[in-house]
């Protein structure tokens, strides 16, 4: 398990599952859900802009991967496969819809200590902002924070170089600073 980011449950467990899929436990979906199904509706809402068809999304992900188990058991990064799948159904939901792709904010579920800031109002004004970005920028954002994915990983997952990424989250981080910059200074002074 080479290349997985440092202290990330997700990516082991997620991997352990996979193992244990490719042994033959089919108990192993039922986990995989359990362990990952919070994160993946997550990551979902954020692609669609839609609960319900988060919800479809995750449940058709979770259909293909049990379908078609072998690409995540034999994936050298399962988690970085499960995400891949759930942006391709998302993605194709979104088409099937005619809805035009965005992102929505990615801040229902903060991760432990992720942010000082706990109030729902705080909350709902990084929400907002992180709606306003363009959906490239936004989708960045997510990946890196909350899914602590590497600008190579989510270069591969998005199609496009290193360096692009890398350009999306620092644009993207520009402003959210900018826009958050009250929220900010009323946190340093709490």
């Amino acid at each position: 398990m080479t290349d997985l980011p440092e202290n990330n449950s997700i990516w082991l467990a997620v991997t352990a599952i996979a193992a244990e899929l490719r042994n033959g436990d089919r108990t192993a979906l039922t986990r995989l859900y359990d362990v990952a199904g919070a994160r993946l509706l997550r990551y979902a809402e954020t692609l669609t802009k839609n609960r319900a068809d988060a919800e479809d999304v995750l449940q058709s992900s979770l259909v293909r991967v049990a379908r078609q188990s072998h690409g995540f058991v034999t994936a050298d990064k399962p988690w970085a496969y499960l995400i891949a799948v759930v942006r391709n159904e998302a993605i194709k939901t979104v088409k099937r819809r005619h809805r035009r792709f965005s992102l929505q904010g990615l801040l229902a579920a903060w991760r432990a200590g992720a942010c000082p800031v706990e109030q729902a109002e705080s909350r709902e004004q990084v929400h907002a902002a992180i709606q306003k970005l363009p959906a490239e920028q936004a989708e960045v954002v997510v990946l890196k924070i909350w899914e602590e994915f590497t600008f190579a990983e989510i270069a591969a997952l998005i199609g496009e170089s290193p360096n692009t990424a890398a350009s999306r989250y620092r644009y993207a981080l520009e402003k959210l600073s900018r826009s958050l910059q009250p929220l900010a200074e009323e946190v340093r002074y709490v």
